[in-house]
């Protein structure tokens, strides 16, 4: 009797939730509580072989307990290209004569990063004797001082477009397949613009490229709904749980949102550009910080879950557990 009444899956489901629930303050705090450098890439501009070079790096590295990945550019505009491109996350300047060292951050690069390596610098530099001046050549915008409004908005889009595919499949079960891509499209779309427009036009806590901006949240909208529905027809009403844990558990800390990805554990850093929340934010960070820098390796990751998922959908639409006979009535339960 047990099994076949509603307090088998009731009784599951309370303990699935307190797993989930200890999963989900474990694995931000795992990432988050103790961020770590492991190798930053820093451009090079001048000497770096120099007697202040060399105490500076050699200081920067023990103080960092991590390496700094040196690259030499032939002057400063070449760096400052690198950090626009994201190759690099700061540049040494070696002045020569004993001029001491030029070292800029840049904020919009990761906050976290570049906040750590501008304390750092300071400080190598009082102990090491060498003159030191730390400046942020990318600064975050004033409405996101500590780079996290990004990371808020792909996660409201992360989080609304796999609760939207939930609901659809609640209160829309009839829905078709073809009519269950659809509409998740739709609600992709209004729920991107609702986004942007809330943080740019309501709030003017973000100046966002507008048109860009909104199509990066509606793709990750629409991919978050679709892994929920390739789930939903694999796996029926469980489909909550691989879904949660790949967009959640791992995907927003592994994101590089929160913290960015060279603090984060080496693995996880890896893993986090591959999956649709880092997709979402490497792409909209690079839209609102480094416009005109824009790459394609986010777009393809987006892209490619959302064909893969929908791809799975339609392809085991016999499984959809939902939709309607030809006769326009309700599919039996």
């Amino acid at each position: 009797m047990f099994k076949r009444s509603p307090f088998l899956p009731a009784t599951v489901l309370v303990f699935i939730l307190a797993l989930a629930a200890a999963l989900f303050a474990g694995s931000y705090t795992y990432t988050m509580a103790n961020p770590t450098p492991r190798h930053i890439p820093t451009a090079v501009v001048g000497p770096a072989d120099s007697p202040a070079g060399e105490a500076f790096t050699g200081g920067m590295e023990k103080a960092l307990n991590s390496s700094l990945t040196l690259r030499p550019y032939r002057n400063r505009a070449q760096a400052l290209e690198a950090v626009n491109e994201q190759r690099v996350f700061a540049i040494l300047t070696v002045r020569p004569h004993g001029g001491g060292v030029g070292f800029d951050v840049a904020g919009a690069s990761g906050s976290s990063v570049a906040q750590l390596l501008a304390q750092s610098a300071l400080t190598v530099g009082k102990a090491t004797g060498v003159p030191v001046r730390v400046a942020d050549v990318k600064p975050l915008q004033k409405g996101d001082p500590r780079g996290l409004a990004l990371f808020y908005i792909s996660l409201a889009a992360v989080i609304i477009g796999f609760v939207g595919a939930i609901q659809l499949s609640v209160h829309a079960r009839p829905l078709n397949p073809a009519e269950r891509i659809a509409f998740t499209a739709l609600y992709a779309l209004l729920g991107g613009f609702a986004i942007a427009a809330t943080v740019d036009w309501l709030l003017g806590a973000l100046d966002l490229p507008f048109v860009e901006s909104w199509l990066i949240l509606a793709l990750t909208m629409f991919t978050s709904g679709m892994v929920f529905s390739m789930f939903n027809t694999l796996i029926g009403r469980w489909a909550m749980l691989p879904t949660w844990g790949l967009m959640v558990l791992l995907g927003n800390p592994s994101s590089g949102g929160a913290v960015s990805w060279p603090l984060l554990p080496s693995v996880l850093g890896h893993i986090g550009q591959w999956l649709p929340p880092g997709a979402s934010i490497n792409a909209q960070h690079t839209a609102v910080y480094f416009g005109g820098h824009q790459h394609l390796f986010p777009f393809a990751v987006l892209a490619g879950w959302a064909l893969l998922s929908s791809a799975v959908f339609w392809f085991w639409r016999h499984r959809h557990p939902g939709g309607r006979d030809r006769g326009g009535a309700h599919a039996a339960l």
